[in-house]
């Protein structure tokens, strides 16, 4: 066994009913996979190494033991599980009954949010071990909110500005965490609030929309629309390796090049128009306006590279007019564009963007933006922002201007 001091209580051992599924809601398929398996990678894509226990449904414990030991075995990782109970929080007081004693931190994480990405997981347990009490990822609440009767007369608008929507992995110290699974009186929604009616404190940190929670059919249907996404992208990352395709690099083009790339969006009429910008999801904000999704961010660094390599614009990579971009997010049109990169000889160096806007605030996911960007082009990608000063449409919020300026090599 792993000497880590982390571990993942991951709980699937709901029956998911809503979903409309004959099979259990964590073995329901997903993107070539199971629920189950595609949270699970997340949790074995964490900086380091947890001990994870799986409560799964009681009648299928072997099948997922099947399943996922040998999965967890292949990433280093120590795993068990444990059959579930008859609720979510008699689940997870078996699945802490299974922490060995080297553990220090806890994290409890909903199998139905399979998409939660690794670094949602390292960023709330570095934040428990940091501050020493119970951590939730949460996002604002973007629509309005009104408290209604038995009836559904409305009795009032509650102030959003003061609520957040839960996500999972919640994290927590061992024995804060054991300690109020022992004292629980009554049945809580989730393990925040069990900890909280213990009487100890608990922080939000920033969510990540991919963290949603699959309930019904079209949770499920948007989590195989992400998934293809991702995939594509990583095709895309995978033919950059392949020497076969690339063509040979003329001589004068054998030293680095340098090209600049800007893009600029307005703000959509429409209010439920979501915003993605440097490839993340901005609840609350207003998106931009566009053909795609309209991340000036990403399609500024596409122009970039694509001037730098000589290979044109991305409206002519890809035009308006094709339908199979409408709607698009940013990171198909990166991925696509390190391949054609990869295919005539060149491979990205580093990329600097500067977004120019007042909003959406930028510094607070800066580095998760960062982080994103650069798994995307295979290369560190830094981001920057700017006003300008109440000057111009960017002054005036009706839209962001992103500049990109992108390094490229012979490879």
């Amino acid at each position: 066994m792993n000497d880590s001091t982390v571990a993942v209580i991951v709980v699937a051992a709901g029956s998911g009913t809503r979903l409309g599924h004959p099979e259990p809601k964590a073995l329901v398929p997903l993107g070539g996979d199971t629920i189950l398996g595609v949270a699970l990678d997340a949790v074995l894509g964490m900086r380091e190494a947890p001990y994870v226990v799986v409560v799964a449904p009681a009648d299928r414990v072997d099948e997922v033991r099947e399943r996922c030991v040998p999965r967890a075995a292949a990433a280093s990782v120590d795993l068990v599980v444990v059959a579930g109970g008859l609720t979510r929080q008699e689940s997870v007081a078996r699945g802490i009954a299974e922490l060995p004693r080297e553990v220090e931190v806890v994290l409890v994480h909903d199998a139905a949010r399979p998409l939660a990405p690794s670094q949602v997981f390292d960023e709330v347990a570095a934040a428990v071990e940091g501050r020493g009490r119970g951590i939730v990822p949460g996002l604002p609440v973007v629509d309005t909110v009104k408290r209604v009767d038995a009836e559904g007369h409305v009795l009032e608008t509650v102030d959003r500005s003061e609520l957040a929507a839960m996500q999972t992995p919640q994290g927590f110290p061992r024995e804060v965490l054991e300690s109020a699974y022992a004292s629980a009186g009554a049945e809580f929604t989730d393990d925040a609030a069990l900890v909280a009616g213990a009487g100890v404190a608990v922080d939000v940190v920033p969510g990540d929309a991919r963290a949603f929670k699959i309930t019904v059919p079209s949770d499920l249907h948007r989590a195989e629309q992400l998934l293809t996404e991702r995939a594509a992208a990583a095709s895309a990352a995978a033919t950059r390796a392949e020497p076969s395709s690339r063509r040979a690099l003329p001589a004068h083009a054998a030293t680095p090049r340098v090209g600049t790339g800007i893009d600029v969006h307005a703000f959509s009429d429409d209010s439920e128009t979501p915003l993605w910008l440097a490839g993340l999801r901005w609840p609350g904000e207003r998106g931009l306006s566009g053909h795609s999704d309209g991340d000036a961010v990403a399609h500024a660094i596409c122009d970039a590279l694509l001037a730098a390599a000589g290979l044109g614009d991305i409206g002519g990579m890809f035009g308006t007019a094709d339908p199979r971009f409408s709607g698009a997010h940013g990171e198909v049109f990166l991925g696509e564009t390190v391949r054609r990169l990869a295919d005539a000889g060149w491979r990205v160096g580093n990329v600097s963007v500067q977004v120019v806007g007042n909003r959406p605030r930028l510094a607070p996911r800066r580095a998760e933006a960062e982080e994103l960007l650069t798994r995307i082009v295979g290369a560190p990608v830094s981001v920057a922002a700017t006003t300008t000063d109440g000057l111009g449409f960017t002054g005036r919020g009706e839209g962001v201007t992103a500049i990109a300026t992108a390094l490229v090599v012979p490879s």
